[in-house]
């Protein structure tokens, strides 16, 4: 299987991380946390966001931005309202890098100007700030595995009071 990695930094809202977490672990993507957070670990509204998922995650922590790029390598996109280019019209490789800044203020601009072919946008309205952080990475994390052809996810549910009819 091919390997997608969230990255959050300095996350600040634990209800956005307890939903992004739970989306990396029903989509099978490793979650990145920067510190500092906005809130402990422990916080009950971030886990009562993903708390039956929070032991299915592979998660790994960083003390900071450095940190993080000393321990990683691989193809790292930037989402930003800045970004030049739109989220689906990047060819997503194994081992791809989703980053996401705060909720308040988003990734650093220095980062940002030093990486311009990596910087991606969701495309919205101009007159409004941005979208939800835990929309913006469940619609990029879904992108991504569209284009990988939804590897070792399950594309059909099953109902409880009947059985659905074969097709055809």
């Amino acid at each position: 299987m091919k390997n997608l990695n969230i990255v959050l930094v300095e996350p600040q809202i634990p209800q956005n991380t307890g939903n992004i977490s739970r989306t990396c672990a029903v989509t099978g993507a490793r979650l990145h946390l920067i510190k500092p957070f906005g809130f402990e670990i422990t916080n009950k509204q971030l886990k009562r966001a993903g708390l039956d998922y929070w032991d299915k995650l592979d998660i790994s922590y960083y003390e900071n931005l450095n940190d993080f790029f000393k321990r990683n390598t691989g193809e790292f996109y930037y989402f930003t309202t800045k970004g030049k280019h739109v989220y689906s019209d990047v060819d997503y490789q194994d081992n791809a890098y989703l980053i996401f800044g705060r909720e308040d203020q988003g990734l650093n601009e220095d980062l940002l100007y030093k990486n311009p072919e990596r910087c991606v946008r969701i495309p919205m309205r101009n007159n409004l700030r941005s979208l939800n952080l835990s929309n913006s990475a469940a619609i990029a994390a879904y992108e991504v595995l569209r284009q990988w052809n939804f590897p070792d996810l399950s594309r059909e549910g099953q109902l409880t009071k009947y059985i659905w009819q074969k097709e055809g």
